[in-house]
């Protein structure tokens, strides 16, 4: 992508960008790193109302350090994938541990803190931090694929091959390459979307590798779609519901009516207990961890 698109990029993310809790300048990098956890897997509209609950609750890693895992579980609802709100909390407590309940803008640093991934990290240090550091998500990938190497979809990931092809977009003062990386994460999610690009209105269609091509069809290997309803993690979900609920611990008979097959069930309790996102306590009862 020519610093030419680079600029119109930017100025056009100035102009456009969704009006996002964790965008604006007081949000801290405690409130960044928060949202990027809720973000995995999960979009922006079912984020913004457990967002804004937890940093009612925990506005700093100390707050949700000096309460139990159990209640991070249970404020995280139904966001999806619960281990996450474990890793939170198991992060705030490394954070008051390790770094006096900061949040470190070295990328090395944020590597060694439960839950936080090469994304996370990078994303932290980059959104947060203004620092220049490639961010690569799946919309970032996509993107990078039409507008540069004018292919329909990336294809399979590479963390090597597409740090890469993102560092190498990315203008050299450090501000400004972040700027970059949270615009080009936009237009892959609002503009330049796997299914239904809105090329006509995209910033930067007129040196659109693949629109230049003519918008190829994709042609390599197609991801499959999984369903979820009866599913064991749709199960993991029903029995966490009903705990979420309860002010102490559960009998097993009101966890078994939640599903009628047993051995599933069974399954999806088994799971959560060796996750550690429930504890088995006396006579057959059943509870969010402590």
């Amino acid at each position: 992508m020519p610093s030419a698109l680079t600029d119109t990029l930017v100025d056009w993310f100035d102009a456009t960008a969704r009006d996002l809790p964790w965008r604006h300048p007081e949000a801290g990098a405690w409130a960044v790193l928060v949202s990027e956890v809720m973000l995995q897997q999960t979009p922006v509209a079912r984020v913004l109302q457990p967002y804004a609950e937890w940093l009612r609750r925990w506005p700093t890693p100390a707050a949700l350090a000096a309460d139990s895992p159990g209640e991070a579980v249970r404020m995280w609802g139904r966001l999806g994938y619960p281990r996450r709100a474990l890793r939170l909390h198991a992060c705030a407590v490394a954070l008051v541990e390790r770094h006096g309940g900061e949040v470190p803008a070295d990328v090395d640093a944020l590597l060694e803190l439960p839950g936080i991934g090469a994304y996370t990290a990078r994303a932290i240090a980059a959104f947060a931090y203004g620092q220049r550091v490639p961010v690569v998500d799946t919309n970032v990938r996509r993107a990078v694929a039409r507008a540069v190497s004018g292919a329909a979809d990336a294809g399979p990931p590479s963390t090597t091959r597409d740090l890469a092809a993102v560092q190498a977009l990315l203008p050299p003062e450090p501000v400004r390459a972040a700027r970059f990386s949270a615009a080009l994460m936009e237009l892959g999610a609002v503009i330049c979307t796997a299914r239904a690009p809105r090329c006509e209105q995209c910033p930067v269609s007129a040196g659109c590798a693949w629109r230049l091509a003519g918008s190829p069809a994709y042609d390599g290997p197609v991801k499959r779609g999984q369903k979820y309803e009866g599913t064991d993690r749709y199960v993991r979900g029903l029995i966490l519901a009903v705990l979420r609920e309860a002010h102490g611990p559960v009998e097993r008979a009101r966890l078994d009516a939640v599903w009628p097959e047993a051995g599933q069930r069974d399954r999806a309790l088994h799971s959560l207990v060796l996750d550690g996102l429930v504890e088995p306590h006396a006579a057959n009862r059943f509870a969010l961890p402590q």
